[in-house]
């Protein structure tokens, strides 16, 4: 019999829960933003109303937790309805820029936010915070949400965005496939772990499934979660924020990926990994033809959908055991064109997927994860050996040992695409070397954070 989570033990996960991918190029449109330094100042918390109203949104297509919010949403409020455009991350990416100044959403996923709000595209949100109450959530839920006027440093100034949950990334694994090779529960260790990738190949089996192809290079999943075994968070954050005097490129994220070499030498991932893209890594994994996958707690309802009973879900070890973990943990970031058409109504509903019952459950039931909000606010039973439980009770490990980064592609708008992807493109290719590809990153950050 399976023991459920309680509410009280769900919530101690609520600090930490994330692994968003967020990075953004190209130039704004034409069209004249308002100054994204100042916001609307309520006087009282917006409400609906009843005259009908139609919201514009831009969302990522392939993860159906938003539009399971917005159909829930017209639900409860009918005289809403909603315009929405789906892409690809990649695409998002590329154009928004250009769709938040020509084209203004109400509503967008968002990539990397400090361009966005240099450039003056997004909704200061102070003013909702204040009157919603957002400030009186723990400050960790929005620290990485927050961005000075100039976008840099991130984590601290006025709010821009908010999140539709937490994301927090890990390892997948299959059980079936896991008994065969003799594997009685996670590794404990970062060495625990290469014997479990060497006892997976000795088997057939292809250890690890990750997509690398594309305009979003899926290695930097299991590249960041060997930097949390080799180092601590808090150097990588400062980088990601755009602290002063920082630099990706130090001894322990060599160490990490120079491990990550090795594994891509021993021949542990899926050979055509350069060649995959995110929907056939999902499809390899749940057809059982890989035993591990580094992805987010965003598949955990839909792995308890479609293979119940049948996957496991463990946190990075470290390189020492008994020693701290740490992860990727950051909110599914959406923000509020400086342009939008109905600001009001789109704050409301971010309010609303944070502290509606049922708005909770689908975040839960449907994105697998922990939603936004204050932490008394309603949590649905979860049983503990569901995908979904163990996600939510990692990220109850991560709030305790302090581990929460917010995800390397998130540091500036074109890292990803210019930096991180192309390298561990190369990587995996055996064209770079692990002391090239740090100094290459970190010379397109230098280059687009101006440092």
């Amino acid at each position: 019999m399976t023991r459920s989570i309680s509410r009280r033990e769900a919530a101690l996960g609520f600090l930490a829960l994330a692994g968003t991918l967020a990075v953004g190029c190209g130039g704004p449109g034409g069209s004249g933003p308002r100054r994204s330094d100042t916001g609307p100042s309520p006087s009282a918390a917006p409400t609906i109303g009843t005259e009908p109203v139609t919201l514009k949104a831009y969302f990522e297509t392939g993860f159906p937790m938003a539009r399971a919010l917005t159909d829930e949403f017209t639900r409860q409020f009918p005289n809403v309805t909603w315009d929405i455009r789906e892409d690809q991350f990649a695409v998002i990416t590329q154009n928004a820029p250009r769709v938040l100044a020509d084209d203004p959403p109400d509503l967008m996923r968002l990539p990397q936010v400090s361009e966005l709000v240099g450039d003056g595209l997004l909704l200061n949100l102070d003013g909702y915070a204040e009157v919603f109450g957002w400030d009186g959530w723990p400050p960790s839920q929005l620290e990485q949400l927050r961005v000075a006027p100039e976008g840099r440093p991130r984590g601290e100034g006025s709010l821009y965005a908010m999140g539709l949950n937490f994301s927090m990334t890990g390892v997948f694994y299959n059980r079936t496939l896991a008994e065969r090779i003799g594997m009685a529960s996670p590794p404990a260790t970062l060495a625990e772990f290469d014997e479990l990738l060497a006892s997976a190949k000795d088997a057939g089996i292809v250890p690890i499934v990750q997509f690398n192809g594309g305009a979003t290079g899926g290695f930097a999943f299991p590249l960041q979660n060997l930097m949390a075994a080799y180092g601590q968070p808090g150097p990588i954050n400062d980088w990601i924020f755009q602290k002063p005097d920082v630099t990706i490129d130090t001894p322990s994220n060599l160490s990490a990926v120079r491990h990550l070499q090795e594994w891509i030498e021993a021949g542990y991932f899926d050979p055509d990994a350069n060649a995959m893209e995110y929907a056939q890594m999902m499809s390899t994994f749940m057809a059982g033809d890989a035993l591990l996958m580094f992805n987010g707690d965003w598949e955990s309802g839909n792995l308890d959908g479609e293979m119940p009973g049948e996957v496991g879900f463990f946190l990075m070890p470290p390189a020492e055991a008994g020693g701290p973990v740490a992860t990727m943990s950051a909110p599914l970031t959406y923000g509020i064109s400086a342009n939008a058409a109905h600001p009001d109504e789109a704050a409301f509903f971010l309010d609303w997927a944070a502290t509606d019952e049922r708005a909770r459950e689908i975040v839960v039931e449907v994105g697998g994860s922990h939603p936004m909000g204050p932490p008394d606010a309603h949590m649905p039973e979860v049983a503990e050996d569901s995908v979904t439980g163990q996600t939510l009770a990692a990220g109850a490990r991560i709030a305790e040992d302090d581990g929460a980064m917010d995800f390397i592609a998130n540091a500036t708008g074109s890292v990803y695409a210019k930096g991180w992807t192309p390298q561990l493109q190369r990587l995996f290719a055996g064209d770079q070397n692990p002391e090239g590809l740090l100094a290459a990153v970190q010379r397109e950050y230098e280059i687009e954070a101006g440092s």
